[in-house]
């Protein structure tokens, strides 16, 4: 493999030790996670800011979740989230070197580990490396179309794994569900096991009702978001009523409003459901105020970062 030269369009990736265009990146045939989806992964938005840094919104929960699914499939977590950190800002800077990825673009950031390359064997191999894969690309929000009108989504029985807490590569589930909503000319698929609330295929999904917000509890059968938390404390900081519980698919279709969130939908509203509108067939009161809690959030988050960099500078100077 050849390190980033004339790589131009072609994103520049980290795999194992090395940064590369992707159109070279390899991985054995035996890697666990090509033979078994024995891996996990983590996707945080990095968005443009002040003299063209960027910011990795929420990165300490998005390292901290990553550090739990590794824990969890027994992974030793390859860096700790200084080195994390440090590498998903090299992989940044060799894409704006050399593969076009402007200083003002929002990006994101993709990572993944496997358990490594070993002899096909369902029981953990003893004593080979993790394959340690990372990309950064350009995040493409939604539309503001989007955001004004809302989406229209589908809903489908949920019958994935229950482990859907560990943020598996293990997406056959997800996948199917996905093709479902773009084969009903649908968004997403909102799914329910037993009659009861889960998620999305790539998203929370959360329900309110007489202005109160609800959303399914933290459990193993849906991954808990990154947003999650942010929605919480949005929701607080709002004055709006939450609820975790457990919520029925009657609630659901009575919603008076319907929202879902993931790092690259930050909160878009649901105004259709299965060919029906949700509530008056417009995004609510609350979509709009959680939206724009958000927005502040990053903003706040961006300024924070950018005047811990400035305080580095000083005491550099002063040093």
């Amino acid at each position: 493999m050849t390190a980033v030269d004339d790589v131009s369009h072609d994103p520049i990736v980290y795999l194992n030790g090395e940064l590369v265009p992707l159109s070279e990146a390899r991985v054995p045939v035996l890697d666990r996670g090509f033979i078994f989806g024995d891996g996990i992964y983590e996707v945080a938005p990095l968005y443009a800011g002040h003299a063209g840094r960027r910011t990795p919104f929420r990165f300490e929960q998005h390292l901290a979740r990553l550090a739990r699914s590794v824990g969890k499939i027994g992974i030793a977590n390859p860096f700790d989230d200084a080195g994390w950190r440090s590498l998903i800002a090299r992989v940044v800077a060799a894409n704006e070197a050399h593969a076009g990825l402007r200083a003002d673009q929002d990006a994101i950031a993709y990572i993944q580990v496997t358990r490594g390359v070993a002899k096909r064997g369902h029981a953990f191999p003893a004593g080979i490396q993790p394959t340690v894969f990372v990309m950064v690309t350009p995040l493409n929000l939604p539309s503001e179309t989007q955001r004004a009108q809302g989406v229209r989504c589908v809903t489908a029985e949920d019958r994935r794994w229950l482990n859907c807490d560990i943020k598996s590569v293990s997406l056959l589930g997800n996948v199917l569900m996905a093709q479902y909503a773009a084969e009903n000319d649908a968004f997403e698929t909102i799914q329910f096991r037993d009659g009861v609330l889960t998620e999305g295929s790539s998203s929370n999904v959360w329900v309110v009702k007489d202005g109160v917000l609800a959303a399914p509890p933290r459990s193993h059968k849906i991954l808990e978001g990154i947003r999650y938390g942010l929605i919480e404390a949005l929701a607080q900081e709002c004055g709006i009523r939450f609820e975790a519980r457990e919520i029925s698919e009657a609630e659901l279709r009575a919603a008076d409003e319907i929202i879902v969130s993931s790092a690259t939908k930050e909160v878009l509203p649901v105004t259709q459901l299965d060919g029906q509108a949700v509530g008056k067939g417009r995004p609510g009161a609350v979509f709009a105020a959680l939206y724009a809690g958000y927005q502040r959030a990053k903003a706040k988050e961006a300024q924070h970062a950018q005047q811990g960099v400035e305080n580095e500078s000083r005491e550099n100077i002063t040093a």
